[in-house]
């Protein structure tokens, strides 16, 4: 695009032609205010903060609106716009209840900025405020409209945003209010957007008011422990408890964009029931409670006289990349035995198979953004994949994408779908096919397929998408924040680290299913949820989790571990992007699940070498393909990277039966559902996929 000459404040710039000048003001450090401009969203021009003196132009402009054009000359902080900045303040404070000290966006608020650097010292109002009582609209929104300085962001969010239209405007004037669309409550994704973006205190959390302020928290920087989009939440800490989770920094690859999970969902953490000391099963069959040293013992003894190929190991989708690697090598090394798996929701090890010999195939987040084209497959994208749905809609929003829907159900990507096709998952490849004329097209695309999509079907799916023509790119989508890392880690029955072959062992049904396992160690997972059932009866069963499930139950030792909000580490999304968690808080009694590996090495009288997670991480990167080239500083300061699997053939098969995604909604998530009272509370609409 040309480039134009633009002078602001006396400084001469360069611009795209048409670029709005409130965008290029801030890329040059000038600072226009504004408070219903927000980038991304569509322009507004309500507020009025942002006027600007434009040279030649009769009246005040507004800066959100004003493309620039050659030779334009701008002051903004001239004489007649610091007079119009302090009346329009005074006008949004004359209605606005001067309750500062008691409200939640006390410290974040964007008027009480602007009221500080441009505000009057009095009003000329005399008038009695408009008042009306506060409304909870959810478990999580509450709304004040005397605060409301009708910016019209929530409105936006929701509707650009989100996909969802939840929000809208009722009455004119001074009796303006935001209201939602169905009644007196919100039907929605209840993901908070509304609050983190309202300038004011208007929109608050039902769950962070009253309770501090931000000068008073730590705040954490880490990655959501849910699904497996990797969203980075920044966790607002105070007395050792979690108050608060958002990304207002928008650092991550997520941006600001948080769902349910990611800003509310960090409550599990704190549940009564959390388990804070080892029990061990007595002799009349009663899970008692023990001490760490007499725990460790008796397990360390067991597993050192139950080692070999009877011993099996099941892993988790949400401990680290570290404590994945050093379970599997505990398990191989250690126990002898290959019987090693975890809950597998998406056929990533075919995937890689199938695009041998080829470099570049494997979208990121930004990728589904920037893709001229986007076919998703069999999955409800915005309920299972909340981020990945944000940037399919982004990018039609920004970049008028061309998005195609196979579903067997409505999705709410038909909205924005140039064409969707409704298709029983078992015949979602040959439905592909209807829309091939249109995908070679396309340019670019980015593929994204759910779990019916495995074994030859994978390899169907990359051979038609080879056989458009143009550049292709797939995301394997599994369930859970470190599903993808879990693979790569090789906790796999017939893979190691990297996807190389190791000597085959028993799958996780395989397992439990098996009738002469001498030995089963659960870390992290609940293999039994759901009524499922241990074929091996005299088994010895160890489990590490943070609460007394249904595996938990059935085991001998139950060993209380660390969420991840309580241990650092990594974690790889399911774009193969590695992402580096960091410790928040900690649960007395509790340890993190690598320092129990370690504890229960020592006991066996064996050397797993260092067990912290930098070591361990050093030895990933020098040992397992794909983790060799990561650009470390750009984890370490909260960036993610992309990882390079193996370009050459996996030597393993697609078992039936193996690969199935828990098919969760935006309000569930695997066992830690029913722990967190707001997922229980909010669960509104739609409470299943495909609605």
């Amino acid at each position: 695009m040309a480039l134009v000459n633009v002078t602001i404040n006396g400084v001469s710039v360069q611009a795209e032609n048409g670029a709005l000048l409130i965008e290029v003001a801030k890329q040059n450090g000038i600072e226009i205010p504004a408070f219903c401009y927000y980038e991304g969203m569509s322009l507004q021009a309500a507020c009025r903060m942002c006027l600007v003196e434009v040279e030649k132009a009769p009246k005040l402009m507004a800066g959100c609106t004003l493309p620039v054009a050659e030779g334009m000359v701008v002051r903004t902080e001239s004489e007649p716009v610091v007079k119009a900045r302090k009346t329009t303040l005074e006008f949004l404070l004359s209605n606005h209840p001067l309750d500062c000290p008691v409200c939640d966006k006390g410290g974040e608020c964007e008027l009480q900025d602007m009221t500080f650097k441009y505000g009057v010292g009095e009003s000329r109002f005399t008038e009695a405020k408009q008042h009306v009582p506060e409304k909870q609209w959810s478990p999580v929104v509450f709304y004040d409209a005397p605060r409301c300085i009708l910016c019209y962001r929530c409105v936006r969010v929701c509707s650009e945003g989100m996909g969802v239209g939840a929000l809208g405007v009722a009455n004119r004037g001074v009796y303006s209010e935001i209201i939602p669309s169905h009644g007196d409550h919100l039907e929605c994704d209840e993901c908070g957007s509304c609050i983190d973006i309202c300038p004011v205190g208007s929109l608050t959390s039902g769950i962070y008011r009253y309770k501090t302020r931000p000068w008073e928290m730590e705040h954490v920087g880490t990655v959501c422990t849910h699904c497996s989009n990797g969203c980075k939440t920044t966790l607002g800490v105070r007395n050792n408890e979690i108050v608060r989770g958002n990304n207002r920094d928008r650092s991550g690859i997520n941006g600001e964009f948080l769902c349910v999970k990611g800003r509310y969902a960090f409550d599990f953490n704190h549940h009564p029931e959390r388990l804070q000391t080892p029990l061990i099963r007595n002799g009349d069959g009663v899970l008692e409670e023990a001490s760490w040293s007499r725990a460790l013992k008796l397990v360390a003894e067991k597993f050192k006289a139950l080692a070999g190929p009877k011993f099996g190991v099941i892993g988790s989708t949400r401990t680290t990349n570290e404590e994945n690697f050093l379970l599997q090598k505990f398990a191989r090394t250690a126990l002898g035995t290959a019987n090693i798996d975890h809950h597998r929701s998406g056929d990533v090890v075919t995937l890689v198979d199938s695009l041998s010999g080829k470099s570049g195939q494997l979208a990121t987040v930004a990728d589904v953004y920037t893709a001229k084209a986007v076919l998703v497959i069999a999955t409800d994208l915005s309920q299972q994949h909340p981020l990945l749905a944000n940037n399919v809609r982004a990018n039609f929003r920004h970049h008028k994408a061309a998005v195609y829907a196979v579903t067997p159900g409505p999705v709410r990507e038909d909205k924005i779908a140039r064409k969707f096709l409704r298709s029983a998952e078992a015949d979602s490849i040959a439905a592909v096919e209807q829309l091939r004329e249109a995908l070679s097209k396309a340019g670019d695309l980015v593929i994204l397929f759910g779990d019916s999509i495995q074994g030859d079907k994978v390899r169907q799916l990359v051979a038609f998408g080879e056989s458009l023509g143009i550049p292709v790119k797939y995301v394997c989508l599994v369930d859970y924040a470190n599903s993808r890392g879990a693979m790569d880690m090789g906790m796999l029955p017939d893979l190691g680290p990297g996807y190389h072959a190791t000597a085959p062992g028993l799958s996780l049904h395989q397992m439990l299913a098996a009738t002469d396992l001498s030995a089963l160690w659960v870390v992290g997972a609940n293999p039994l949820k759901g009524g499922k059932k241990l074929a091996s009866v005299g088994a010895f069963v160890v489990v590490q989790d943070l609460f007394l499930t249904e595996t938990a139950q059935r085991a001998d030792v139950v060993l209380p571990a660390g969420s991840a909000y309580e241990k650092n580490g990594t974690v790889t999304n399911v774009c193969g992007q590695v992402q580096r968690i960091k410790k928040g808080i900690e649960t007395v009694g509790s340890k993190a699940d690598l320092a129990i590996f370690g504890l229960l090495a020592r006991g066996m009288g064996i050397s797993l070498g260092a067990v912290d997670a930098d070591t361990i991480f050093a030895e990933i990167a020098a040992t397992v393909p794909g983790y060799s080239q990561l650009p470390m500083p750009i984890i370490l300061t909260g960036g993610a990277a992309q990882t390079h699997p193996v370009n050459g053939r996996v030597p393993a098969s697609t078992v039936p039966g193996n690969i199935s995604s828990a098919r969760d909604t935006l309000f569930t998530t695997g066992s830690l559902t029913r722990y967190s009272k707001i997922l229980n509370e909010v669960l509104e609409k739609p409470g299943a996929l495909y609605r």
